[in-house]
């Protein structure tokens, strides 16, 4: 389907014919990482919509529905930044069920939901399998950690206003307002320096309007 053409599609289609320009043949992984979770999903519904419009096949995943339960993460201890960092997601299960499985191909099923978050329960797995050339579209936090760097074929880092004040000198960090899942996210930027490692950076601070950041400018 045709999509309206606005400025924040526009980009996206470049975006879109970048990724596919390199990586159009085969099983590609693009990671859609940022701490914004509202739009980070947005971005990757959005670009997900335009590789369906070039009829693309693309399958799309959140990290969200690969949450470790409330009893499991309990397990590494009291809620803290660092808890949430390391344990609040099942990376071994979202490459065995989904990353592994999709990257190989061939008619290997794979699982793009296995938990639901907000009735902390398993999800009964529904197996899909796609063509040889297709694309997974997966948005989620910390998704730069070194367990996953080599899955990616294409990581995007979605940057909010809201970044520049949290993250920035003087931020929310330094003022005592700051929430554990904040800390979290400072402690992932300091530890993985997720701008040096994403392919693109992409300012959504107008979301009708995104814009590439380059690491030059940043």
């Amino acid at each position: 389907m045709k999509l309206a053409s606005t400025p924040r599609i526009e980009f996206l289609r470049e975006l879109a014919t970048e990724i596919l320009g390199v990586y159009g043949l085969g099983r590609t992984v693009v990671a859609i990482d940022g701490t914004d979770a509202a739009e980070r999903a947005a971005f990757a519904d959005d670009l997900a919509a335009v590789f369906d419009e070039r009829e693309h096949p693309v399958f799309s995943a959140s990290l969200r529905d690969f949450r470790r339960s409330r009893a499991e993460q309990e397990r590494f201890g009291p809620e803290s930044p660092e808890r949430l960092l390391r344990h609040l997601y099942d990376f071994s299960l979202l490459r065995r069920v989904l990353l592994d499985p999709f990257r190989l191909g061939s008619s290997t099923g794979f699982v793009t939901r296995a938990f639901d978050a907000d009735r902390d329960a398993w999800i009964q797995p529904t197996w899909l399998t796609g063509p040889s050339d297709a694309t997974l579209i997966l948005d989620g936090e910390y998704l730069n950690r070194k367990e996953l760097r080599d899955v990616w074929s294409y990581s995007v880092l979605v940057e909010t206003e809201a970044d520049a004040v949290r993250f920035g000198p003087g931020g929310a960090e330094d003022t005592g307002t700051v929430t554990e899942h904040e800390v979290a996210d400072r402690l992932y930027r300091g530890e993985v320096r997720p701008r040096s490692r994403a392919t693109a950076i992409v300012d959504v601070s107008n979301p009708a309007d995104p814009r590439r950041v380059f690491l030059d400018s940043c």
